[in-house]
């Protein structure tokens, strides 16, 4: 789906870019907590708990108000089209959805279901996101008389940028940064041995989540704990976000320098 071809104007092309990268964002940060969550809930009941913790938090602070600001938004400008009502209707029950989700995993009473009730909120949400970009965006941003860049700055005035971004994730000058070379150097250390820490391989998570997704399984570890990463090259420009976003957070050691797997250890401080 390409929103630059539908959009009317590069501006409303802009605008469409920078709501879908924010978008896959929150979809990656939150793919990072889940898979924190779902690997503890095996492993560390008490790991899992504080997980859970994180991302029940992470979800009232951040999923929510955007779901919310999406819906008094977005959503009224594309509920004007009479193809596209079902579907804006459809995507407001979806909160609904999200919202019953958040709430089962207040509530779950083991880690085991916390994990299920999570991956479930990851796919809805999952879903949710990929009907913004592919339908309700283009839609928006080549309909004569609407301004997409318009609504999106009124969503980023309502919404804001969630406080820890460190940057405006809705600029449209800001995509092509975050997917730009290291920046930077790593900060890493030598090779050495792994400790019992869980893994989050990313070599089959898809490119445009890769990123964030590890930035939401880094926010979920506790302090003095850690997560080793696998990587099919060498993470060398994400060294330098993480270091950016979060500094001095996480010591860096290798563990395998390649040529085909790269593994790093990160421990939180």
């Amino acid at each position: 789906m390409n929103t630059v071809t539908l959009a009317s104007t590069p501006e409303e092309a802009a605008a469409a870019t920078a709501a879908e990268a924010y978008h896959t964002r929150l979809a990656g940060e939150l793919a990072g907590r889940v898979a924190m969550l779902l690997g503890a809930a095996e492993r560390d009941p008490d790991a899992a708990e504080h997980i859970r913790t994180g991302l029940v938090d992470y979800c009232e602070r951040v999923l929510l108000p955007y779901f919310a600001a999406e819906e008094t938004v977005l959503y009224p400008a594309a509920h004007q089209v009479a193809e596209a009502r079902l579907l804006i209707e459809s995507l407001i029950s979806e909160r609904r959805g999200v919202m019953a989700l958040v709430d089962a995993l207040r509530t779950a009473p083991t880690a085991e279901v916390a994990a299920a009730e999570a991956r479930a909120l990851e796919v809805l949400c999952g879903e949710h996101f990929a009907k913004d970009n592919d339908l309700v965006l283009p839609l928006l941003a080549g309909r004569p008389g609407t301004s997409l860049a318009v609504l999106v700055k009124a969503l980023h005035e309502l919404y804001g940028p969630e406080p820890d971004a460190g940057d405006d994730e809705f600029a449209p000058e800001k995509a092509e940064e975050r997917t730009g070379g290291c920046g930077g150097a790593c900060g890493c250390g030598g090779g050495g041995e792994e400790p019992d820490v869980p893994e989050l391989d990313v070599r089959a998570v898809p490119h445009a989540l890769r990123h964030a997704t590890v930035f939401g399984a880094l926010d979920a570890v506790r302090a003095g704990g850690g997560i080793v990463l696998v990587a099919h090259h060498d993470p060398l420009p994400l060294l330098a976000q993480i270091e950016q976003r979060s500094p001095g957070r996480f010591a860096v050691e290798y563990t395998e320098r390649g040529p085909e797997i790269w593994r790093l250890v990160f421990t939180r401080r």
